[in-house]
C-alpha cells in the first residue's frame, strides 16, 4: 500500500479515518505535503455538516442470495459513528466525495422517508415481507437524535402492522423503546446490536463514535427485559485484532440476554481497503502485515472477495476456523441462528380520511 496522492491527516480525535482521499470516479486525486506551515496553523477537526436530501423513493429492494431480507431503508447517507471498516464508505464516492473523512462528516438525511415510506405501503400491490432498517448506515447515529426520521419511519410500520428488523450499534435505539414494546407483542420487530470488541479501547478508535462495548450489552439488557427480541451480529470479525474475542463476546451478549446471534468477516470492498490499512498502520503497526496476511488467507489471496456465498463469511482454513469456532460457541451457549421472520400477515393499511369504509 502506497500513501501517494493521498490526503492523509493522521489520527483526529473522534474521526475513524486518516484520510479525505477522492473517490474512484474522480479525475483528479491530492497529495499531502508539508508547505512550511504545518504544525503554526490551528487546523481545526472537521465539523459534521448535514444535509436534506430530496428522495423521489425510500424503499431498496435487492436479490441478494446472502441476505435474510430483500428490501431495506436507509434514512441517511454517510454515518458520523466514523467505523474505519465500513462497507458503505464507497457509496459516497457516488456523491462525488471522499470515502474516508467525507463519509462520516458530510451527511445526507432524508427528511421525506416517512411520507415516502406511507405512500410505498399504500400501493395496492405492495407485498409485505420484514423491511430492514438501517443495514447501510446506522439509523440511530448520533445525527437521529435531532432529527427524528428512523422515530418516524418506526411510527409509519407500527401504524401499517409492517415487521421490521433493526441493526444498530447506537443506544440511541432505547428512545423507541416505547414503540418497539408494542410491535415486539405481535411479533413485528427483532434488533440485532453490533458488537466488534469488548475492549474499550479499541472501540474508541475503530468506531470513534459509536457506543462503547459494555453500553451496547446494556443496549441488549435493555431490550430483553422490554419483551423486544434482541440479538447480536458480530460484525465485523477482524482476524487476529479481534476475532480472539469471539467466546468473549458471545458469552457477554448471551448474559445479557441475547437470544441469537450471527457473524460478518471484515470485507474490504473497494476504497475500505486502503482506509483499513492506513488506520492499521497508524494505530497498530506491528500487527499490520499480520492482520492483512490473515484478511488475504480467507479472501482467495486478494484484499477482498465479493461473490456471493463467500462475501460475508470469506474461504479458506482460517475461515472455516472462525465459521467453526463460532458455531461451537453458539452450540454452547445456547444463541440462536440469525433468524428475519416475523409476522407478515398482521400487515394492514390503514383508512385514510375520507375512504369508504369496508362493508366486512
Amino acid at each position: 500500500m502506497s500513501d501517494k496522492n493521498i490526503d492523509k491527516r493522521g489520527a483526529i480525535k473522534g474521526r475513524g479515518a486518516l484520510s479525505n482521499s477522492g473517490g474512484r470516479f474522480e479525475s483528479h486525486r491530492h497529495e499531502a505535503f508539508d508547505d512550511g506551515w504545518q504544525g503554526l496553523v490551528d487546523e481545526s477537526r472537521p465539523k459534521t455538516v448535514v444535509q436534506a436530501e430530496a428522495s423521489r423513493s425510500i424503499l431498496t429492494f435487492n436479490e441478494s442470495p446472502d441476505l435474510p431480507f430483500d428490501r431495506s431503508v436507509n434514512p441517511y447517507r454517510g454515518c458520523e459513528h466514523g467505523c474505519v471498516y465500513c462497507f458503505a464508505r464507497p457509496t459516497h464516492a457516488y456523491l462525488g466525495l471522499s470515502p474516508g473523512l467525507d463519509f462520516e462528516t458530510r451527511l445526507f438525511s432524508k427528511p421525506e422517508a416517512a411520507a415516502l415510506l406511507k405512500e410505498t405501503l399504500r400501493k395496492p400491490g405492495y407485498q409485505c415481507q420484514t423491511l430492514a432498517l438501517g443495514v447501510n448506515t446506522d439509523a440511530y447515529q448520533p445525527v437521529e437524535r435531532k432529527l427524528e426520521i428512523t422515530r418516524s419511519l418506526l411510527q409509519v410500520l407500527q401504524r401499517f402492522r409492517h415487521p421490521v428488523a433493526i441493526v444498530t450499534k447506537s443506544a440511541l435505539i432505547e428512545r423507541d423503546i416505547d414503540i418497539l414494546r408494542e410491535m415486539a407483542k405481535d411479533q413485528l420487530v427483532s434488533v440485532y446490536v453490533s458488537i466488534t470488541t469488548l475492549e474499550a479501547e479499541l472501540a474508541r478508535k475503530l468506531e470513534p463514535r459509536a457506543a462503547a462495548p459494555h453500553r451496547r450489552l446494556q443496549i441488549i439488557r435493555a431490550l430483553t427485559e422490554a419483551g423486544i427480541p434482541a440479538s447480536v451480529l458480530l460484525a465485523p470479525v477482524i482476524p487476529v485484532l479481534t476475532d480472539p474475542e469471539m467466546d468473549a463476546i458471545l458469552a457477554a451478549v448471551k448474559d445479557a440476554g441475547a437470544q441469537s446471534a450471527a457473524y460478518i468477516l471484515l470485507r474490504l470492498p473497494l476504497e475500505v481497503s486502503e482506509l483499513f490499512q492506513q488506520w492499521l498502520q497508524e494505530h497498530y503497526p506491528l500487527k499490520a502485515a499480520h492482520v492483512m496476511t490473515r484478511v488475504r488467507d480467507t479472501r482467495g489471496g486478494k484484499d477482498y472477495d465479493s461473490r456471493f456465498g463467500v462475501r460475508l463469511s470469506g474461504s479458506g482454513a482460517f475461515a472455516d476456523i472462525i465459521a467453526q469456532r463460532f458455531a461451537l460457541a453458539c452450540r454452547r451457549l445456547d444463541l440462536k441462528p440469525r433468524d428475519y421472520s416475523l409476522d407478515n400477515s398482521a400487515f394492514s393499511v390503514p383508512a385514510l380520511s375520507g375512504d369508504q369504509l369496508g362493508l366486512f
